[in-house]
């Protein structure tokens, strides 16, 4: 009994179908004004954002102690929270990185995150990012630490954790074009 070939058009359709349906699944970025979930990038200003992780920190942690080098821990009923975010510039010339941000919960309540020192390396700064490169800088302690983003530390009540989803709000300095004045991502904790 002679053996059949496998019908190589048919193989290479199948093929071309099964990457065009998982290319899909990855969703890198969104147009401005679209709500993203973390992980996800985001446009604004000429700039993509992208919050690579949010979570509740330990200051009895080293790695977590060490992104706030000196800072007390959160008092009774509420969590230090980090968020750790990217900021590209993928242009030619110079963009300016938000400076506001803040967090809201379902209830509408409102969250800044809290001030920290310029000197401290896994800080968000903001200001003007080079073309061609990010906030945290390329090559920087931020950018080549565990979570490869800047830090926002943010100061919750444990209460408005349960009001979720989070929605963290960044807010431009400049629009291009008809991009609205933010950006929202929806926060995973």
């Amino acid at each position: 009994m002679a053996r059949s070939r496998p019908n190589l058009t048919a193989l290479c359709a199948i093929a071309l179908v099964c990457v065009g349906v998982f290319a899909g699944c990855g969703k890198s970025s969104n147009e401005p004004g679209d709500t993203v979930r973390e992980g996800l990038s985001t446009p604004l200003g000429g700039l993509r954002y992208t919050v690579f992780l949010t979570r509740q920190l330990n200051l009895k942690n080293e790695e977590d102690s060490g992104y706030v080098p000196g800072h007390a821990e959160a008092p009774p009923g509420k969590g230090l929270y980090g968020v750790f975010l990217e900021a590209c510039n993928t242009s030619d010339k110079e963009a300016i990185a938000a400076s506001r941000f803040y967090i809201e919960d379902t209830q509408g309540d409102r969250f800044e995150p809290e001030g920290l020192a310029q000197e401290n390396p896994f800080a968000y700064h903001g200001g003007g990012v080079p073309p061609k490169n990010c906030e945290p800088r390329s090559g920087s302690l931020a950018q080549q630490g565990p979570t490869s983003g800047a830090l926002l530390l943010f100061e919750l009540p444990l209460a408005a954790t349960e009001n979720r989803p989070l929605e963290l709000h960044i807010v431009g300095g400049f629009s291009q074009g008809n991009e609205p004045p933010e950006a929202t991502v929806i926060l995973d904790i």
